[in-house]
C-alpha cells in the first residue's frame, strides 16, 4: 500500500505540532488546599461489611432529607439530592436599592432563588483491606429568580461534613449492635 504524498505530509505536520506542546508547570501538582479538602471528605471504619456501610449511608442521607437517586452497590457508590430555598435577603435588598435607582432594574431577577443540593458518596475498602473508606462530597447548584443557573460549586461547609459524619457514625454503630 502507497500512501499520498498530502497525507504523509499532513501526518508529519500534526505530529510536528503535538511535539512543540509543553505541560503546564505544575499540572499534576494537586491543589494547596487539597490535603485539607479530603479530611473533611474523608473518614474511615474499623469494619469490612461495606453492605452494613452503604446501608447506613442511605439511611443518613434520608434522615438528612435527601431523596436517594443513581447507587451502584458493585462499585460502592450512592448519590442523592435535595431542594432547598436559596433565597438571601440582603442580596434581593441590594438588587432593589441598586436596581431600583435606575442602574439596573432587572437585577432583582439575578437575585438567588432555589438550589439544589446533591451528595455523592464513594464506600471502598482501605489499602490495607482491614476498614472500609467513605467519602462525601456535597455539590449545589443555585437558580436565580429568572430560572436560570447563576453558579454550580462544590459545598465547603465543614459543619456539614461533620454533621454527615456523626450521624453516620452512630447509624453504623446501631447497626453493628443491631439496635
Amino acid at each position: 500500500m502507497r500512501w499520498p504524498k498530502k497525507q504523509v505530509f499532513v501526518i508529519f505536520m500534526c505530529l510536528g505540532i503535538i511535539g512543540c506542546v509543553t505541560v503546564p508547570k505544575g499540572f499534576l501538582k494537586p491543589s494547596d488546599d487539597y490535603l485539607a479538602k479530603r479530611q473533611l471528605q474523608m473518614r474511615q471504619y474499623a469494619t469490612t461489611n461495606e453492605e452494613q456501610i452503604m446501608a447506613s449511608v442511605a439511611g443518613v442521607l434520608q434522615d438528612l432529607g435527601f431523596t436517594l437517586g443513581d447507587s451502584e452497590t458493585k462499585l460502592g457508590l450512592v448519590s442523592a439530592s435535595k431542594k432547598a430555598d436559596a433565597t438571601n435577603k440582603s442580596q434581593v435588598f441590594a438588587a432593589i436599592l441598586f436596581g431600583g435607582l435606575g442602574n439596573n432594574p432587572d437585577l432583582v431577577q439575578q437575585c438567588d432563588k432555589s438550589q439544589v443540593i446533591k451528595a455523592a458518596v464513594i464506600i471502598k475498602p482501605s489499602l490495607d483491606g482491614k476498614k472500609i473508606v467513605v467519602r462525601v462530597t456535597f455539590q449545589r447548584i443555585v437558580w436565580n429568580m429568572a430560572g436560570q443557573i447563576n453558579r454550580v460549586e462544590t459545598i465547603k461547609d465543614p459543619l456539614m461534613y461533620q454533621k454527615f459524619y456523626d450521624t453516620l457514625s452512630k447509624a453504623i454503630f446501631l447497626e453493628a449492635q443491631q439496635i
